[in-house]
């Protein structure tokens, strides 16, 4: 996976979008510091115009769209996957679907919201396949520990987060993605029932289930984890 390729909207080919440094179009970054609301009001306001151009067949739009979320996306399917690689694979897979089926973006939800949504089935659809769901749980730890290393982050907070991770991943899988969402990600019940495409009653059941199964499980563990 070298690059990002997807339909040429006009002349019905395939363009690829370079990958840049490291070969990868998914790339980790770390985000900067600043007022989060302040720069979610302003990707919102920027996402727009580049989905009006990307409609209009801009490549060029597209790839700032990547750019943009690319993190954040990797981020979730991690959470619900476990595993890095598969990961990286359903991100890739959910901007494809993106760029597939841009024009049917109507703006009723913000752009983050309904990439949310593809990124999220893809990986439901993803837990079907029982083989690679006991691979994940297999190596969940190890891709943790992998991802945190270099970060300055203490032996005991990997530990923390190896033990959050593999409760997480216990979850069912409707319930692993509520608590990614809302949780993890800051969406409220509204934008994660959009996101799940079930009502927030639904969403609401969902996290008072998974944190108390959540809580259960890393209390057993030694460890207390009052965010859960």
């Amino acid at each position: 996976m070298t690059a990002f390729a997807f339909p040429n909207l006009e002349g019905g080919g395939v363009d690829a979008i370079s990958p840049g440094v490291g070969g990868k179009i998914i790339q980790r970054i770390r985000p900067a510091a600043g007022s989060e609301s302040v720069k979610a009001r302003c990707m919102a306001d920027a996402d727009n115009d580049l989905v009006l151009q990307s409609q209009n067949g801009s490549v060029a739009a597209f790839e700032t769209l990547i750019r943009n979320h690319q993190t954040m996306i990797h981020a979730l399917t991690f959470r619900m996957t476990g595993s890095s690689a598969d990961a990286e694979d359903l991100a890739q897979e959910t901007f494809i679907r993106a760029y597939e089926q841009i024009n049917r973006f109507n703006g009723g939800a913000k752009f983050s919201t309904w990439l949310y949504s593809i990124a999220v089935h893809a990986c439901l659809n993803w837990r079907r396949n029982e083989a690679r769901r006991f691979q994940a749980h297999a190596n969940c730890a190890e891709n943790t520990l992998t991802g945190q290393a270099g970060s300055g982050i203490s032996s005991a907070e990997n530990e923390m987060a190896q033990q959050a991770q593999a409760a997480l991943m216990k979850l069912p899988a409707k319930q692993r993605a509520a608590i990614v969402l809302t949780i993890y990600d800051g969406l409220n019940y509204a934008e994660a029932a959009k996101v799940l495409r079930c009502s927030e009653a639904t969403v609401s059941w969902r996290v008072f289930a998974a944190k108390r199964k959540l809580k259960r499980r890393l209390t057993a563990g030694g460890e207390s984890h009052e965010r859960f």
